[in-house]
């Protein structure tokens, strides 16, 4: 039976997956690599090292016997978003790549709105707003700050689409993670000619645009021989994490959401057409679906606040969890489940890197608000836990304010594996929520796309049709849901409340 693999380019390491045509998981293998800080707010990596990582985990998968370099008919690519490889005219990485997290580029935010003639009319052009994590955005800042490197530069991509060179000697990417440039027409599934031209940037900076499941190019001789595959293996556009993450979830069709709480969350909806808030609080990207597209908002710190309550004051838990053997994430839900929905009256909100959505304020903090002789640690550890799902059902809010059906809500990540914590989002979000068979994200997204896209599949709609499946349902809590409705509006006031004093606040730290 035919195998596909998936290469996941994450800002920690590089996974990859091989995925039996059926579905069927035989091996994965990750190899992790640095990331690094030259200034505050800057976030960079070595493009090399995601090569060298993706050659050693594939390489690794390889060895686990389950697979011959024969059966490998495709490869799909996902990886970490907005990132900027920059290529002189020998195709040579220029300087360290620019990740999704760095925040060095507010002034070039504000030039790009300025050039497009305000927020409103850059939104009309690409969909979304421009953030300082965003690739566009990054290009300026290069030209602003390091005319030198600028004018060496011949190609800007992305981090998978690094990888996709060094596979096939082809320059592309695909219309998922494009979106998340700032430079693609989202509507029209192209480079933004109008934007560019604002911009003044040329257009044979960027690569050609494929759909995520088309072919893209071939693996050459030279990068066989590295990876221990056969020639012309096929490579498939792939998708961003985001997009490849939700085909891993089969959120592949209309009125199926899914909610990824992670060290970042993520509500991610399918659209079978162009949504776009026009107030920016979501991000319209083109899907990994052809034709199709997604919103998506999200929270930077949801699970990362229970791990930052976690590192910082459940000391006590860690070394139990030790002497138990057990993960203290365990006791962390058990002690806060003692504590009854709502927390009597304490809300956290969860924002400890800033806020992405609904709010786009870099200022924005974290903070503990009601706290009484009342409360102990039980409630302070679950208001941090419905404190980061009120901040999602801030993004389902604006999901059906656009009149998107949300007739499914996926679980995935660590917020998805605690029975509690379970519980407590179909509660907040006043829905059934469910999990699914797959719990491997971007890197089984794309294999997925392999196969569709090699014909192993009509199309990656019937690719996850056929591989993927709920396995488990958890109801609401009829009063408990009660009991969020009332404290939900209340948590949505406490940043209006607040937002003024958080850039007072930040100037205390300069």
């Amino acid at each position: 039976m035919a195998v596909f693999l998936g290469v996941d380019v994450g800002t920690s390491g590089t996974k990859t997956l091989a995925m039996q045509e059926d579905g069927t998981i035989l091996a994965s293998a990750t190899e992790e690599y640095p990331l690094y800080s030259p200034h505050p707010g800057w976030s960079e990596q070595n493009p090399e090292d995601w090569w060298q990582a993706t050659i050693k985990s594939i390489r690794k998968v390889l060895k686990t016997g389950k697979i011959k370099a024969a059966d490998v008919k495709g490869i799909g690519l996902s990886g970490q978003m907005h990132g900027s490889v920059f290529l002189n005219k020998k195709y040579e990485v220029i300087r360290p790549a620019l990740l999704w997290n760095d925040q060095r580029t507010a002034a070039e935010c504000a030039e790009i709105e300025q050039r497009a003639g305000g927020r409103k009319k850059l939104i009309k052009l690409v969909a979304n707003p421009a953030l300082t994590g965003f690739t566009a955005p990054k290009i300026l800042w290069l030209r602003n700050h390091e005319p030198k490197h600028f004018d060496k530069t011949v190609q800007v991509l992305l981090p998978k689409d690094y990888i996709r060179f060094r596979l096939t000697g082809e320059f592309a990417t695909e219309v998922s993670d494009a979106s998340g440039t700032l430079l693609l027409d989202v509507k029209q599934r192209n480079w933004s000619r109008p934007l560019l031209s604002k911009l003044e940037l040329d257009d044979s900076l960027l690569p050609d645009v494929y759909e995520s499941e088309d072919v893209s190019g071939h693996l050459t001789a030279d990068a066989a021989g590295l990876l221990g595959l056969s020639k012309g293996v096929a490579v498939v556009g792939g998708g961003g994490d985001q997009a490849a993450g939700a085909v891993g979830n089969g959120i592949v069709k209309k009125g199926v959401i899914s909610a990824t709480m992670g060290t970042s969350g993520v509500v991610f909806a399918h659209s079978d057409e162009v949504q776009i808030d026009p107030e920016g609080r979501v991000h319209t990207f083109c899907h990994a679906v052809r034709d199709k597209w997604h919103v998506m908002g999200v929270v930077l710190s949801a699970g990362g606040s229970l791990q930052w309550y976690r590192n910082q004051l459940c000391e006590q838990q860690v070394a139990e969890a030790k002497r138990k053997k057990v993960d203290p994430y365990e006791l962390i839900s058990a002690q806060a489940e003692q504590a009854p929905p709502g927390s009597e009256g304490l809300f956290f909100l969860p924002y400890l890197t800033g806020e992405r959505t609904p709010h786009a304020d870099p200022d924005a903090r974290a903070a503990w608000i009601g706290l009484s002789l009342r409360h102990g640690r039980s409630h302070l550890g679950r208001a941090v836990m419905e404190g980061a799902t009120y901040a999602m059902r801030d993004s389902l809010e604006i999901i059906k304010e656009l009149n998107i059906p949300v007739r499914e809500i996926r679980l995935s990540g660590g917020g998805a594996r605690s029975p509690f914590w379970r519980q407590l989002q179909a509660d907040i979000y006043g829905q059934k929520v469910v999990t699914i068979n797959a719990e491997e994200g971007p890197a089984y997204g794309v294999a997925l796309l392999a196969a569709a896209g090699t014909g192993a599949y009509k199309d990656v709609v019937e690719a996850c049709s056929s591989t993927i499946r709920v396995v488990q349902s958890t109801s609401v809590n009829s009063k408990a849901k009660g009991i969020y409705n009332k404290a939900y509006p209340v948590f949505q006031g406490l940043y209006s409340s607040l937002k003024e004093d958080f850039p007072r606040i930040n100037q205390l730290l300069k």
